[in-house]
Order: C-alpha cells, then sequence, then structure tokens
C-alpha cells in the first residue's frame, strides 16, 4: 500500500494559492500571487529536493496539472532534481473537464475520486505526492487519505485566498513528526493524522494563577 502525501507553501493564515507567482492562480480576485518568493532559502530547496527523490507517483488538480504541465517539461537542466523526477514519474490528474493530458505519462482521474484515489494507493507501493492543488487537497482530507501532510508555513498573512483547511472541513487531530525551521523565516512542519480531535477543559485550582502583590 502506498503512502499519500501533500506538500504546500502556506501562509500564517492558512493559504496556499499562487505561491509561485502574480498569475499562477487569479480566481475570486486573488492578487497576492508570488507571496512565497521572499521566503524560498536554499534549504528549503534541499527539502524539497529530498521529498521528490521518494516520490513514486505525483497527482495533481487540473489547475496545478496545467500549471507544471506549461513550465516543467521546458525546465533546461533535465537532470534537475525536481524536473526530472516530474518529467518521467507517473502522474495523474483529477478533472472532469479535462479531454487530453499530453504531459506524459499522465492519467486522467475521473469518477468517484475518493475511490479511484484509494485504488491508487493500492497500485503504488512508494510514495504518491501531491504538490499544491487546493481543492484537492481538501477533497484527501475529507476522506481521510492524506498520510502525511509537509507544509512550508510562512511569515506572511494575506487574509484571503485559497486555504488548505477551509471552514467546515472534516475535524481532525494531527501529530507532529518533523519541524525545522528554513532560512528565511519560514518553517517546515510535517504532520500525520491522529484520528479524531479529543477534548478537555482547564480546571481553576487552589494555587493556580498569578501570585499574590
Amino acid at each position: 500500500m502506498g503512502t499519500l502525501t501533500i506538500a504546500t507553501f502556506m501562509t500564517l493564515d492558512g493559504v496556499m494559492q499562487a505561491p509561485g507567482g502574480p498569475d499562477e492562480d487569479r480566481d475570486g480576485g486573488f492578487e497576492h500571487g508570488g507571496w512565497s518568493f521572499p521566503y524560498f532559502s536554499e534549504d528549503m530547496g534541499d527539502v524539497i529536493n529530498d521529498a521528490f527523490a521518494k516520490a513514486e507517483a505525483i497527482l495533481l488538480g487540473r489547475r496545478t496539472y496545467e500549471i507544471f504541465a506549461a513550465s516543467w517539461p521546458n525546465f533546461p537542466d533535465k537532470d534537475d532534481p525536481v524536473a526530472s523526477r516530474l518529467n518521467t514519474l507517473p502522474k495523474y490528474v483529477v478533472s472532469t473537464t479535462l479531454e487530453k493530458a499530453d504531459w506524459e505519462p499522465t492519467t486522467i482521474v475521473r469518477g468517484d475520486v475518493p475511490a479511484e484515489v484509494a485504488k491508487l494507493k493500492g497500485q503504488h507501493a512508494g510514495e504518491i505526492q501531491v504538490h499544491g492543488s487546493a481543492g484537492l487537497a481538501q477533497t484527501l482530507h475529507t476522506h481521510r487519505l492524506i498520510d502525511e501532510y509537509r507544509l512550508f508555513i510562512e511569515p506572511v498573512v494575506l487574509g484571503t485566498g485559497k486555504r488548505l483547511f477551509e471552514p467546515g472541513t472534516a475535524a481532525t487531530a494531527l501529530r507532529l513528526v518533523e519541524s525545522r525551521p528554513m532560512g528565511k523565516g519560514a518553517v517546515l512542519a510535517a504532520y500525520q493524522p491522529a484520528g479524531k480531535p479529543t477534548y478537555g477543559e482547564f480546571q481553576m485550582e487552589e494555587g493556580f494563577g498569578l501570585p499574590d502583590t
């Protein structure tokens, strides 16, 4: 059984829309595209390269797929750790409207997306990676198909944009499995699902509170 990971850049208020450039995704009138650029560092690049080395397949939403397909096949360094993996690994794009996918090897995923993704996890023994793809990520989270969330949390607040966890998302507890500060203020935080949230209550006990003055 394969493992499914989601990797994304994310603002402090949870936005993951258009981190790479102004025109990457203007849905909803989004005007903050390219917000991630100031925080990209050499050590972040090393983490990303290491992650792609573990990939066995790539799963993307339609918009992210089209962005990737328009750029990565033309990347000048064919041996680049990211480009070489993206251009050669099996790719799956989730779409109800895409008629063909020319970035080989690509398979279009239609129909019952959670069921189809569950099948993919059964077909691959290694890591299936989702990059970006906010809408797809939310669907996968709702159906508890994500095995690890790898978040580059960056020190910026935008107040608008597509979020990894939108209001009304499935309540989930997460377990921190890795954390690492990056060179320009971002933090890598990797989480794995830990079942449903648990709850408690802080009790005010004698001696609890501010000291007498």
